[in-house]
């Protein structure tokens, strides 16, 4: 049996419906993010392994697609987020200084991906603003994803908030092995596990960290937060920091706190976010600070941005505006001169109409997109209804 036709697992085709809306709402964001001053950037599929995977550590080895340049002979890999190559643009191809708004979009490749409906190759729509240090940057992106969901029709999703600054400064001064353990427990809300790695911890410690995966929920786990973790500097400024967003976030969006959220622990540096909406087993989009990042690819610069799966929300987008669509038969062009008939089409086509042409005699059925035809009326193209 010829199977040919068959794709790789978690790989599939869009057809022309959904790759329009896609499309579309490509279109949108990305005008979106230009209004707010955000450029357009368009890296590389491929780059070598050691940028990809600069500041993401293991998790995205993992997932990376990896071939070997048959030019240079090293291992190139095909990106598994767009995110750390905007970082090298911004710090080593633009060399700005001061503030720089960039946006991108475009295909990214996972070679496992962690659950069985997911695609291994989503579109990656994203803004990151490089720079500034401060909370406003923080807000402005928080507050441009919020308007990037509305223009996608995502209406009714949870916040997510969070701060790696809480679980660094509590675990500062532990050994490596120790934190990365406790890392796994956390992201998996594990107490017993957690118990077990701490302890041989001070007992002011050993409940802070147990007390972190539980420390989620509304606005005044902030508040219980305070009265259960350690003063140390780290700590309460990632809960100001916090309270902060949290007060601008909360009159537009459902907001939840999770202080155990600790997903790119190795790649976000301070506040950190996802959003998650009914019907999607994982967050439709995530995000946060890294001011790290740059470092590798030779300076260091502050940044902060979030990105979006559009292939994801594909169910949930609104369906492309229908379109007037005519045919125009061929003995009908045959009443213009080439000139005349391409100024009429032009202005048709102009006003919004998809105008599609017969080839030749053979080309006998009209686009089943049609309703109108076009007929030749004193010199001029005038649209009927469509008759077979």
């Amino acid at each position: 049996m010829n199977q040919r036709w068959l794709l790789p697992e978690q790989l599939e085709d869009l057809l022309p419906r959904e790759a329009w809306a896609l499309e579309s709402a490509r279109r949108a964001l990305l005008d979106l993010f230009y209004s707010r001053g955000y450029e357009l950037v368009a890296p590389p599929a491929l780059e070598y392994m050691e940028s990809l995977l600069t500041g993401s550590g293991q998790d995205a080895d993992l997932i990376t697609f990896k071939v070997v340049d048959q030019l240079s002979g090293r291992l190139l890999g095909l990106r598994a987020d767009i995110t750390p190559q905007v970082a090298r643009i911004d710090a080593h191809r633009l060399d700005r200084s001061g503030v720089s708004r960039l946006s991108y979009a475009g295909n990214v490749y996972h070679a496992l991906v962690a659950g069985a409906g997911a695609s291994r190759e989503p579109y990656q729509v994203g803004a990151e603003l490089f720079g500034h240090p401060g909370i406003a940057a923080d807000f402005e992106v928080q507050s441009l994803l919020l308007q990037a969901l509305a223009e996608l029709g995502v209406g009714d999703f949870v916040f997510d908030l969070g701060h790696v600054g809480i679980f660094r400064g509590l675990t500062q001064g532990l050994p490596a092995a120790l934190v990365d353990d406790l890392l796994v427990a956390m992201r998996g809300k594990n107490i017993p596990r957690i118990d077990e790695l701490t302890a041989g911890l001070s007992g002011e410690l050993r409940a802070a960290l147990r007390a972190l995966p539980l420390l989620c929920g509304e606005l005044d786990v902030l508040t219980q937060a305070r009265a259960v973790l350690p003063a140390l500097p780290e700590v309460h400024a990632a809960l100001d920091q916090l309270a902060q967003a949290a007060s601008r976030l909360a009159p537009h969006t459902r907001l939840e706190i999770d202080l155990a959220e600790l997903r790119g622990y190795t790649y976000h540096s301070g506040m950190v976010f996802a959003v998650y909406a009914p019907g999607f087993p994982g967050a439709v989009a995530r995000g946060g600070r890294y001011d790290a990042i740059g470092l590798a690819f030779g300076r260091a610069r502050p940044a902060t941005g979030f990105s979006i799966d559009l292939r994801d929300l594909l169910s949930v987008m609104p369906a492309p505006a229908s379109v007037t669509c005519a045919w125009l038969p061929l003995d009908v062009t045959h009443q213009f001169a080439e000139d005349a008939l391409a100024v009429q089409l032009a202005a048709l086509r102009a006003q919004g109409m998809v105008v599609v042409v017969q080839l030749d005699a053979a080309d006998q059925s009209p686009d089943p997109r049609c309703t109108l035809q076009l007929v030749a009326q004193h010199g001029a193209l005038v649209a009927q209804a469509l008759t077979l």
